[in-house]
């Protein structure tokens, strides 16, 4: 009997973090290994990562990591991979190259030979399985597509895409590959989901040009715009139009950015010579204030808005912000940068009020709209369809799609994180099992889980402070030396009641006096015991949990004068 499998690790229910598994004869072929930027309420965590305990129980069996493109959503949870069970591992050459760049960054040793750069629309055999690259478009070079050939059909995964017929690409043969595809049966596609709610398609490049190149004419001094490091496909769009216009273009993040950096290493990120512009640090000679300047601000997530911020407030050592300047924000605020990116804009129009923003349905298309969708679906009638990379609304969405195009219910599969899908003989016969799944916090280079006792520290630092109550206390002749001295961060402010700080010391007296009777203190049961009186007092009075953290100095007065 011929049996595929398929579930996730992540990407389903969420933006990033994606991982997918195709199970076929029992080996594990894996689909992108990305990872997420963490929400504001997870203080201090950098980065999180699937959980792949899973895999490694079941490392003999995997066959090899297949990668779509260059994103950290897709890529950024491969050191994990490599760490724990060292795959082979599969994908384009921009794509290869930019994680060999981020393996070197983070010190995570690998053996070179077990990264393999595929060609677009080349075929790999592997376990007597045949494994397809193809070519699609996306807002980063060299993205691809992936299609299994199994007994049944084809399992084909997207990653991201879009059919913008602009884009540095062969087009034409990104169709045929696709109708090739379709006259060999599609078992499963696996499709992304995060354009699905967008009704129709986006801003087209040629009206993007249009509104450019009106920007650029119409402004009487410099051109400052704001782009995400990561849209490297904008951001040689704009230098393009800028360049059409016979302006100057000053890249800022070129050597900071890494995606950058190896983007123009490597031939992706072009500005021609004459046009390119070295900012020098301001002085009283050089102030970078050409009229005919195109000052491209790159970064990722905050970064851009926080690089326009010290703009504005002239503070930066390479651009000071001026009343004829223009300001262009292609940087539409991501998750937790929402706050920033409102300030950024209330500080700029301090300085100039010649400020474009585009809403993200006026610009050209980076995730594949509900159209796309439609003709994805149409080109390759797949048997069935199981939505990726997406909020569940997004998964949702598609499913709608599908059903509008005459699939139902059983041939639209939304699943859960760690749901098995089975299909036997080519037939879906269900979700029969699950297998563990979650996702790690890293905070910084300390690659591990950072827990949940750590989280609720910080949980609790952030919210409710943190109450240091210091006593020095002599074991001899069991008294209170000096103290108790009460430090307070973030818990007590303006002086709002002083009177709790008397009540907080005379509840450290009352117990201190209890251990102080004793033959021998028990230093360990005193600082518990202060921890529980003092926290139940405090919340009594304030309704409040800070974090309590005694400090006992033993001191023996006699000993200290000696």
């Amino acid at each position: 009997m011929s049996q595929v499998l398929f579930y996730a690790l992540g990407g389903l229910e969420e933006d990033g973090k994606n991982l997918y598994c195709v199970e076929v004869d029992r080996k594990i072929y894996i689909l992108d290994a990305g990872s997420k930027t963490p929400s504001l309420d997870l203080h201090g965590v950098d980065l999180i990562v699937p959980d792949i305990s899973y895999l490694i129980e079941n490392k003999r069996r995997v066959a090899g990591l297949f990668l779509t493109h260059a994103h950290d959503e897709h890529i950024g949870s491969v050191y994990q991979l490599i760490k724990e069970i060292n795959p082979m591992i599969y994908g384009s050459r921009f794509t290869m190259e930019v994680l060999k760049d981020k393996l070197q960054k983070d010190g995570i040793n690998f053996d070179p030979a077990r990264l393999i750069t595929v060609k677009s629309r080349s075929t790999l055999e592997i376990n007597n399985l045949k494994i397809r690259f193809f070519e699609l478009t996306h807002n980063i070079p060299d993205c691809c597509g992936i299609d299994i050939l199994t007994d049944d059909g084809n399992i084909i995964y997207t990653g991201n895409y879009n059919f913008d017929q602009n884009a540095s690409v062969d087009y034409a043969a990104m169709f045929r590959n696709l109708a090739v595809f379709s006259k060999e049966k599609v078992l499963l596609l696996l499709s992304e989901s995060l354009g699905a709610t967008n009704a129709s398609n986006r801003g087209t490049i040629l009206e993007f040009k249009t509104r450019m190149n009106s920007i650029l004419t119409s402004s009487e001094g410099r051109v400052i715009f704001s782009l995400y490091s990561s849209d490297i496909l904008r951001i040689q769009q704009i230098i393009n139009i800028a360049i059409d216009n016979h302006k100057k273009v000053a890249l800022l993040g070129k050597k900071t950015q890494r995606l950058l950096a190896k983007a123009i290493e490597l031939g992706y990120l072009h500005i021609p010579e004459q046009y390119n512009v070295n900012l020098r640090y301001i002085d009283e000679q050089n102030d970078n204030n050409d009229k005919d300047l195109v000052i491209l601000v790159t970064g990722e997530r905050h970064e851009p808005f926080f690089m326009l911020q010290r703009m504005s407030k002239r503070i930066d050592r390479l651009v000071h912000m001026e009343k004829t300047d223009t300001i262009v924000v292609l940087t539409n605020p991501v998750l937790g940068t929402e706050k920033m990116s409102a300030r950024t804009l209330d500080i700029i129009y301090k300085v100039t009020s010649k400020v474009y923003t585009f809403k993200d349905e006026l610009l050209p298309p980076v995730n594949a709209s509900r159209e796309e969708i439609k003709e994805m679906i149409n080109i390759l009638k797949p048997k069935y369809i199981i939505p990726v990379v997406g909020e569940y609304r997004h998964l949702y969405a598609l499913g709608v799609v599908a059903n509008c195009i005459g699939y139902n219910n059983h041939n639209t599969i939304i699943l859960d994180l760690g749901d098995v899908a089975e299909f036997n003989n080519g037939q879906y016969v269900g979700i029969t099992k699950s297998v563990p799944f979650g996702e790690v916090l890293l905070d910084g280079k300390a690659f591990g889980n950072i827990g949940d006792v750590v989280m609720h520290d910080r949980e609790l630092l952030a919210n409710d402070g943190v109450l240091i109550i210091s006593s020095n206390v002599n074991p001899k002749t069991k008294k209170i030396l000096t103290g108790p001295d009460i430090v307070s961060k973030g818990f007590m402010y303006d002086n709002q009641d002083l009177n709790l700080f008397d009540k907080i010391k005379q509840t450290f007296i009352d117990t201190a006096n209890g251990y102080l009777k004793e033959k021998f203190i028990n230093w360990s049961e005193f600082k518990t015991e202060l921890r529980g009186t003092i926290a139940s007092l405090i919340y009594k009075e304030t309704r409040r949990s800070p974090i309590i953290i005694p400090v006992l100095i033993s001191t023996d007065y006699e000993e200290s004068l000696d």
